[in-house]
């Protein structure tokens, strides 16, 4: 391996780790967002059980 293929080699790994950190942040705030649209579901669903079981009666998909 010449010096150069050990540069690139290194540059390589930097890339793809901040690629791997963008990722992980990305996942992390769809995973929020999943976390807090269930909440705001239970509690819609809570609130207002009758229309949530009409809706499935009906064959909805809510």
């Amino acid at each position: 391996m010449t010096g150069d293929d050990s540069v690139t080699s290194n540059r390589t790994v930097r890339e793809m780790d901040i690629r791997i950190h963008e990722l992980e942040y990305q996942l992390g705030r769809k995973t929020l967002e999943v976390e807090i649209l269930k909440e705001a579901l239970e509690k819609s669903r809570s609130k207002n059980p009758t229309l949530f079981a009409r809706s499935l009666k009906e064959g909805g998909s809510r």
